[in-house]
């Protein structure tokens, strides 16, 4: 399915408005904020935005949002993986964890971010983007220093669902902002670079918490290693939003960083994507008509079922590494690995995808690596320690798939409320495939002495 034919049928807001027999409401108070942009520069020849402008102003938004973007990104996954390391550095032992109580304290998460990701989808389109985004990258990092705090089984379930809550407002955000700022043609690198830096946070989380783990056993802590891992993520991620607040526009016409000639050409320069840069206005028919899309169904469907697996391995490659042979402590620093076997696969099959315009075709090179790898881990003899291994690297190219559609839904879905309906719906999906995952899973036998 080649890209040039969007899978998303949708009617353009302010060109074909829907059949009504009410009054044709005001423009001003339902007109995409592109529109508005606009006004009374409509014979502005400055507004064309030349090949070297183009070029300038694309290095321009790239300096200033990817950063931004592919940080909080990565801080995303590392703090939802966080239990992962914690399940071996002590915390089933402190929290008093018994039987299947690891398992559906990591689907807790998912209950969260399924609970509210659709109001949350209605608030990104409702309220300022960037400022909501921002308020909830703030509060996740704040909710998973709580979870130092736990001492029961209850308190972590309570801490892991409100950690769902506010980071399901991430992922269907920054494919607004993709949507925004980037023609359709430049969209699918885009989300590949920012969606890699999963792995650049599962790097990032194995490293720190494989120094703590280490330097608590040389020098001893004063609190809990696992309390320490929770507590300096957190706090990271609270920064970055207080970072987010400060330095990411609500959209182009409130960049600082341009001018004001700029912000409009930002606007003209996308504005062959027939999308607009913003609408707060729900509208029904566009809510009937993702509902109603096929495409949508088999989006979420493909979503559900890819995600069965992820919640497993996510929420237990930490205790999976261990099985294989390897101390707890090893397996924090073994795991990191599998985080640059994602990044290369999200960004090749991102940059292909764009390159040759069949980002779908292409994104389904990592599935079958992945495939690969869970064959290894399954047929490969108890002791081949390192044959297994190899076979949980490549797993984490399984990805590309999930993040090529994700740009579809960025790139070729026109109406804010369709795009951040059909995006709710697939994200939704993505949710009940993680909290089936870990189901029906037992955990890894570990020695009860092993922990660090």
């Amino acid at each position: 399915m080649a890209d040039e034919k969007p899978p998303f049928a949708s009617i353009d807001d302010e060109k074909f408005p829907p059949r009504s027999t009410t009054r044709t409401p005001d423009p001003s108070k339902t007109a995409d904020d592109a529109l508005l942009a606009f006004q009374g520069h409509e014979n502005d020849e400055s507004l064309f935005v030349s090949p070297a402008d183009n070029a300038r102003l694309l290095r321009r938004i790239d300096l200033h949002l990817m950063p931004l973007l592919c940080i909080v990104y990565g801080l995303n996954y590392l703090d939802k993986t966080t239990l992962s390391y914690a399940s071996v550095m002590g915390i089933r032992k402190d929290i008093n964890l018994k039987g299947d109580d690891y398992q559906w304290l990591s689907s807790m998460f998912y209950f969260g971010y399924l609970a509210w990701e659709y109001p949350t989808n209605r608030l990104l389109q409702r309220l300022p983007l960037a400022k909501y985004s921002a308020f909830c990258v703030v509060m996740w990092g704040l909710v998973l220093c709580c979870m130092a705090a736990t001492k029961n089984y209850g308190g972590a379930l309570a801490v892991r669902f409100f950690l769902g809550v506010f980071e399901a407002a991430v992922t269907p955000g920054f494919a607004l902002f993709t949507s925004q700022w980037y023609t359709t043609a430049e969209q699918g690198k885009r989300v590949g670079i920012w969606f890699s830096f999963n792995g650049w946070g599962q790097i990032l989380g194995g490293l720190v918490a494989y120094a703590i783990a280490v330097g608590a056993r040389v020098h001893g802590s004063a609190i809990d290693p696992w309390k320490i891992v929770f507590l300096v993520t957190g706090l990271l991620t609270a920064f970055m939003g207080t970072l987010f607040l400060f330095f990411m526009p609500d959209n182009q016409l409130n960049a600082r960083w341009l001018s004001p000639l700029d912000r409009r050409r930002c606007v003209a320069r996308v504005k062959s994507n027939q999308q607009g840069i913003g609408n707060r206005h729900f509208k029904l028919y566009q809510l009937k008509e993702a509902l109603t899309d096929p495409l949508t169904w088999a989006f979420a469907f493909y979503a559900c079922a890819s995600d069965i697996p992820n919640g497993g391995i996510s929420n237990f490659f930490s205790q999976l590494i261990v099985s294989f042979g390897y101390t707890p402590e090893q397996s924090l620093l073994y795991g990191t690995p599998g985080g640059a076997v994602e990044v290369v696969a999200l960004v090749v099959s991102g940059y292909l995808g764009d390159r040759y315009r069949n980002r779908i075709l292409i994104s389904m090179g990592g599935l079958v690596i992945a495939i690969l790898g869970m064959i290894l881990i399954v047929a490969l003899p108890l002791h081949n320690n390192g044959g297994r291994l190899a076979g949980y690297y490549l797993t984490q190219a399984a990805p590309t798939p999930f993040v090529a559609l994700l740009s579809l839904i960025s790139s070729n879905v026109a109406g804010y409320t369709k795009k951040t309906t059909v995006a709710a719906v697939y994200l939704i999906s993505y949710c009940a495939g993680n909290i089936i995952g870990p189901s029906p899973i037992s955990p890894p036998k570990i020695p009860s002495n092993s922990s660090i």
